[in-house]
């Protein structure tokens, strides 16, 4: 069996964060999003991976994320021209998948898959805005019925959450679909096309969580829960007695910690400047970040951000990679930010 991951996309909800860079490669926990699926897919058992990237991101994704060495797997690029939908993805990785099933990128899943002898499995979660999202319809027996892709009109509030199961009959499928008013393949109507011709397709929901982290407040809240349930405290350095550390905490080498209070679940990158500063729970920092006379919690703060003499807490904030913040005389008492890669702010 083999799997795919989808990698391609513009990443619009994200900016300006991926202006600059993949939305896959945003770091949740400082973790890229797409490792977390990596790791996920071999967990359960499958090694050979596709990864369809865009030409637009596709060589920041190959070189950060490597050959799969990394995480016991053997991972493929497949080139996608245009974000043509996700029918279209699975034809553009129909050389790499030949006539293995595959997972469209979880263990307990793959097991209904290969017992119910399916032609698709779909998994769903439920969600209060089915609008933004493709939306199944299931009847009495929870039997797949319809999917619809962003319906005005929901039929359910059972969302599709892009983890798909298929057999080589999807290719089939595809061949006999057109593209939607969109101008993209729509993979809800390839498994609907499967539903039709009366293939055996299944549905099971998702009990745990499941959040859209292609928009900033689900990707805190992502990082919230990780650092709530996989954070590992390790050993803190601090340059002198009036640090202090309380909790969870995580910080990589070569990181300073000068007269400054950290409160956990927090996981701070390596080589780091933190100084006069308190970070509060739920926040993650990447490498080689300055921090200096700032107050900081629930955010994420990418790679070589600086931040210095912030007089109002920074909190829900998202700040890019090389970022520079810096503060004036007006103090406002809070902030919210969204702020993408090689930005410069000043506060005034």
């Amino acid at each position: 069996m083999k799997a795919l991951i989808l990698s391609g996309g513009r990443g619009t909800r994200l900016r300006p964060l991926t202006y600059t860079g993949a939305k896959q490669l945003v770091p949740v926990m400082n973790k890229p999003i797409l490792w977390y699926c990596i790791e996920n897919i071999v967990a359960s058992g499958i090694t050979d991976i596709g990864i369809i990237i865009s030409p637009e991101t596709g060589d920041e994704i190959r070189e950060l994320t490597g050959q799969g060495e990394k995480f016991g797997a053997n991972i493929s690029y497949l080139l996608q021209d245009s974000p043509a939908g996700l029918a279209h993805a699975v034809t553009t990785a129909q050389s790499f998948l030949g006539d293995s099933p595959f997972l469209m990128y979880l263990d307990t899943f793959i097991e209904k898959f290969k017992q119910n002898h399916l032609d698709a499995l779909i998994l769903l979660k439920q969600v209060h805005n089915p609008t933004a999202f493709g939306v199944a319809k299931l009847d009495n027996q929870g039997r797949v019925q319809q999917l619809v892709e962003k319906p005005k009109t929901p039929p359910s509030d059972l969302a599709l959450v892009g983890v798909y199961f298929f057999s080589p009959q999807i290719h089939q499928a595809i061949a006999q679909i057109k593209p939607s008013p969109r101008g993209e393949l729509e993979i809800t109507d390839a498994i609907q096309k499967l539903i039709h011709n009366r293939q055996p397709v299944e549905a099971s929901e998702l009990s745990g969580w499941w959040l859209d982290t292609g928009k900033k407040d689900d990707l805190l809240e992502a990082n919230r829960i990780l650092l709530d349930t996989s954070l590992f405290p390790s050993s803190v350095r601090v340059e002198n007695s009036k640090s202090q550390i309380t909790g969870r905490v995580q910080v990589g080498s070569g990181t300073q910690i000068i007269e400054s209070t950290i409160r956990g679940p927090v996981v701070i990158g390596a080589y780091c400047h933190i100084e006069n500063c308190f970070i509060g729970p739920y926040s993650s920092i990447g490498d080689g970040v300055t921090l200096i006379n700032t107050d900081l919690e629930h955010s994420v703060i990418l790679q070589g951000a600086i931040i210095e003499d912030i007089d109002c807490r920074i909190v829900d904030s998202v700040i890019g990679r090389r970022s520079k913040l810096i503060n004036s005389p007006k103090r406002p008492k809070a902030s919210r930010f969204m702020i993408g890669d090689d930005c410069f702010v000043e506060l005034v």
